[in-house]
């Protein structure tokens, strides 16, 4: 066994746009000056490490609050925010993430991609805590004093967003409540108010974050020091005299210069680490070309850049794990776990990442979306192709969803004389209310076209005492006992004799096309004359085709009252044959 160490917890921030994940990010790393300060903050590939002394100092006394004895060295903020980064820090099972932050604007609430970040959050299991941001914002907060020296009107707003809040997290079945109040943080999720701008709550974000991590993750985050590296590649780029390079986040192990290692593609790469990067501190600097140092090795929790051969194909959100070809079966069978394709009817979604593919494809399902086939790369004609034959059994399926992912200059022609809708979007909640709000509009859509060209059911009665005219045409007061009268209908009795058609509809000297049930109007019918095919207190029903009696049975979304109207009408005229 070798040495075991502690290592320091991956902390990922997501929230929704504008909500401040970059300004809290910054005020981390710009809170201690990096350059020749013991304990400062270091700068990684990818990530900002924030190690125990840095926290000591932002935090001062609040540490000793905790009343534990704190092993963890520090922090590892992954420096880009949000939910791409996020879905790329993957690994078999769940993430690489061992925290995550969620930023919410206290004034906005939850907005989509924060409900988004709660579902990938949760798809991926990785616990998290709330930044209850833009307190500052609050008329009347003074920066540097806490909540509960506030004024009272101040404290009064707060409390107002904070419990619309909770109210928002509850309908999402998350039990929430301010840091300070909690007890059991396997219970609960703790909101933590903070100002991004200013500072404000900060420290205690970091003293929770620490606090959390000492308490429930010290087993996770205890590795072996020199065991094989494993790490997942949050970005691959192209750096000049280097070429295709890849950022890593190293979680487990210990990564060497010329270690050979296997890198996530659609076809496993297998090469040989060049060099290990780490960047220069910013007064290292002299040349912006000459940005990274070379180091000989790296231990976990680590941002690196690695440069080797054949990294074209390196996909963000695949493993890179120190080994060789014995270890390219294992990378295959991870990324095959991740594509899906079924034989059953669906859409057809794309994703420009594996971490992309497998949020999107977690929402769809938990949305109740069928997949047929989901695959990582651009929309190309054989997916248009698969979404045109889907569509010939269900239309509504017959679509492409693409998260990132361009589409194909043949694709697209293609999609456009085959009819098939692609959405495309880099918000999976937004991708996928473009679907929905399509798929409800041509519904309605298809259901008026329907209504046009089908007879409405209905049933009214002749009322005593209401009739103006006695025939060319009658006109007589009816109430709708049921269904709907519209103007053009024919309408029989119950023997299935045709005594006129309906010319016009009145309700309080309006003309209307249509009368509701339960609404009594004056009606003149063509064709009718009092006292010879038409009584007072006679009951009327719309005449309707055999065909329209078959259409409107068959759609689903027809209202029970006027499926059992419609049985009705079948059933009179098929006992007047």
């Amino acid at each position: 066994m070798g040495d075991k160490k502690i290592r320091e917890p991956i902390i990922s921030v997501l929230g929704h746009v504008d909500h401040g994940k970059t300004t809290l990010l910054d005020w981390i790393r710009g809170s201690v000056v990096a350059s020749r300060e013991q304990g400062g903050i270091t700068q990684h590939i990818g990530a900002t490490d924030v190690p125990f002394k840095a926290v000591e100092k932002i935090c001062g006394p609040l540490l000793s609050k905790l009343k534990i004895r704190t092993e963890i060295r520090g922090l590892l903020f992954i420096d880009t925010p949000g939910h791409e980064a996020f879905t790329n820090l993957r690994k078999r099972g769940g993430s690489v993430a061992d925290l995550a932050v969620l930023v919410v604007d206290l004034n906005d609430g939850l907005m989509p991609q924060s409900l988004e970040a709660v579902d990938i959050l949760k798809g991926y299991r990785v616990p998290f805590i709330i930044a209850a941001n833009k307190i500052d914002n609050i008329r009347g907060w003074k920066t540097g004093l806490p909540l509960t020296q506030q004024m009272q009107h101040v404290q009064d707003e707060f409390y107002k967003h904070f419990y619309d809040m909770i109210g928002q997290l509850s309908m999402l079945n998350i039990n929430a409540d301010l840091y300070s109040n909690i007890k059991d943080f396997t219970k609960q999720i703790a909101i933590v108010p903070v100002s991004a701008k200013k500072g404000d709550g900060i420290p205690e974000l970091l003293m929770v974050l620490m606090g959390l991590s000492q308490q429930y993750l010290k087993d996770k985050l205890t590795i072996e020091a020199d065991s094989p590296g494993k790490g997942t590649i949050l970005e691959v780029k192209e750096e000049r005299g280097l070429g295709t390079t890849i950022d890593v986040i190293l979680y487990d192990g210990v990564l060497k210069k010329t270690d050979t290692i296997v890198v996530g593609s659609r076809e496993p790469v297998v090469t040989t680490i060049k060099a290990i990067l780490k960047p220069k501190e910013l007064d290292e600097i002299r040349d912006p070309r000459d940005r990274f140092m070379d180091v000989d090795e790296v231990v976990a929790a680590a941002g690196v850049k690695i440069s080797a051969p054949n990294l074209d194909k390196a996909m963000a959100g695949t493993p890179v794990y120190v080994g060789g070809e014995e270890l390219v079966g294992k990378m295959t069978s991870e990324l095959e776990d991740v594509e899906i394709e079924t034989d059953k009817s669906g859409v057809i979604i794309k994703a420009d990442t594996v971490g992309s593919l497998e949020a999107l494809i977690s929402i769809l399902c938990s949305e109740g979306v069928p997949i047929k086939r989901g695959t990582i790369g651009k929309v190309s004609n054989a997916d248009i192709m698969e979404a045109s034959a889907v569509g010939r059994e269900d239309r509504f399926l017959g679509v492409v969803l693409s998260f990132n992912s361009p589409v194909l200059r043949d694709a697209g022609k293609l999609a456009q004389d085959n009819q098939v809708p692609v959405f495309r979007g880099g918000v999976i909640y937004k991708l996928l209310e473009d679907y929905k709000d399509w798929v409800r509009a041509e519904k309605q859509k298809e259901r008026r076209d329907k209504e046009r060209r089908t007879v409405s059911p209905g049933k009214i009665k002749v009322m005593p005492g209401y009739v103006f005219r006695q025939s060319k045409p009658a006109i007589v007061g009816v109430k709708v006992l049921a269904g709907k009268l519209s103007t053009n209908s024919r309408l029989m009795n119950d023997d299935c004799k045709v005594v006129g058609w309906v010319k016009s509809i009145q309700l309080e000297k309006d003309s209307i096309p249509c009368a509701q049930e339960g609404q009594e109007v004056a009606v003149s019918i063509e064709g009718a004359v009092m006292g010879r095919n038409l009584d007072e207190g006679d009951v009327l029903y719309t005449f309707i085709s055999g065909r329209d009696v078959r259409q409107l049975l068959s759609d689903e979304e027809l209202p029970e009252t006027e499926r059992i109207l419609v049985k009705e009408i079948r059933d009179i005229k098929k006992h007047n044959v």
